[in-house]
């Protein structure tokens, strides 16, 4: 019989049943396992695992992804989402770079100064690339601890929040730590999940609160729930004689940031007057499509694409390099908005 021990029992059913084979616990460094604590933060496993292979293939080293444009950093990016982490990834790769000789730091304290590091990601790297005792508190050990100490109150508010480090704190062995680390993350993402929870599979189990009391689905705490504020936007879709497909970036910063989406309007009405504006020229067309919406962390954005035919394909030089003509046939490599790939491909049945 496994010992009582909490990391004891975890990693006696890591041993047997944990995932050792996925794409970057092979050929362990700081920089992989980097990227890929990056990309699973609220990501599923199943879904980082094409992009990070992706991702690897093009950077498979830190030096590549701080020389890359950063279009090309979002484009391996698009459909991932939270695309302030590849920002952010763009940019700590420079300071690796440019501050450290190409070494990542060995110590939390260091990694957190890099930008989109925090306390967990910071501990994650440092336990399971350097082999050190450092501890992680992600999504999944959240949701893990406060089962099992049947923490109360939404993990977002401070005093829960420390609490629950003091419990990881604790809870994290002196010895086989990068194995527990990677162990309890799994045990969040494969038994002690947010629904449906397989508890009589767990190994600890057995001194569990909330599975003692059978109030499971009451831990981690819900965040206060508030109304979603609803915006609205008029997107325009200028389709040139040639097939080319008018896009803009957007800023570095914000929603979106350094993504190409189509120009923004807030009314229908000032469509024809951008297209003037753009191009010095009256659309052939403009022809409404249906709304839809597209939902964020907090707020829902109502989109109502309108397709914009023009009458020939504008010529001379771009006013920026903000701005380019999407060849469908020969798509650039940049990173596209979640709508704005959308919107590309039902121009498809539409052009």
């Amino acid at each position: 019989m496994p010992p009582t021990d909490f990391a004891t029992r975890l990693l006696y059913w890591f041993d047997r049943h944990g995932r050792k084979d996925l794409p970057w616990q092979r050929d362990i460094d700081p920089y992989r396992v980097w990227v890929s604590e990056i990309m699973l933060q609220q990501t599923q496993v199943k879904t980082v695992i094409p992009y990070f292979q992706r991702f690897m293939d093009e950077f498979p080293t830190v030096q590549l992804l701080a020389a890359a444009p950063v279009d090309r950093v979002l484009h391996l990016w698009t459909g991932l989402g939270y695309y302030a982490r590849a920002r952010n990834l763009h940019r700590a790769a420079a300071v690796v770079c440019e501050q450290y000789e190409g070494t990542f730091p060995g110590d939390v304290a260091t990694l957190e100064t890099l930008p989109g590091i925090g306390r967990s990601t910071a501990g994650a790297i440092v336990s399971i690339a350097f082999g050190h005792r450092a501890v992680i508190l992600d999504g999944n050990v959240k949701r893990v601890l406060t089962r099992h100490r049947a923490v109360a109150g939404w993990p977002g508010v401070t005093a829960v929040h420390r609490q629950l480090w003091l419990l990881a704190e604790q809870y994290t062995p002196e010895k086989r730590c990068p194995d527990y680390t990677q162990a309890i993350m799994d045990l969040g993402a494969t038994l002690c999940t947010r629904s449906k929870p397989r508890c009589d599979e767990c190994p600890v189990a057995g001194d569990c609160l909330a599975y003692a009391t059978g109030r499971q689905s009451e831990f981690p705490g819900k965040k206060p729930r508030r109304e979603k504020p609803v915006r609205n936007t008029v997107m325009v879709m200028a389709v040139a004689a040639n097939g080319e497909i008018y896009l803009e970036q957007r800023p570095g910063e914000g929603i979106w940031g350094g993504l190409w989406c189509f120009p923004e309007l807030g009314d229908e009405n000032q469509v024809a007057t951008r297209c003037v504006d753009l191009w010095g020229d009256s659309p052939a067309s403009i022809e409404p499509q249906p709304a839809f919406r597209h939902t964020f962390s907090h707020y829902h954005l109502d989109i109502t694409p309108v397709l914009v035919r023009l009458p020939g394909t504008p010529q001379g030089v771009m006013a920026s390099d903000r701005q380019l003509w999407y060849n469908r046939a020969n798509p650039p490599r940049v990173g596209l908005a979640a709508p704005v790939a959308r919107l590309l491909a039902h121009l498809e049945s539409l052009t």
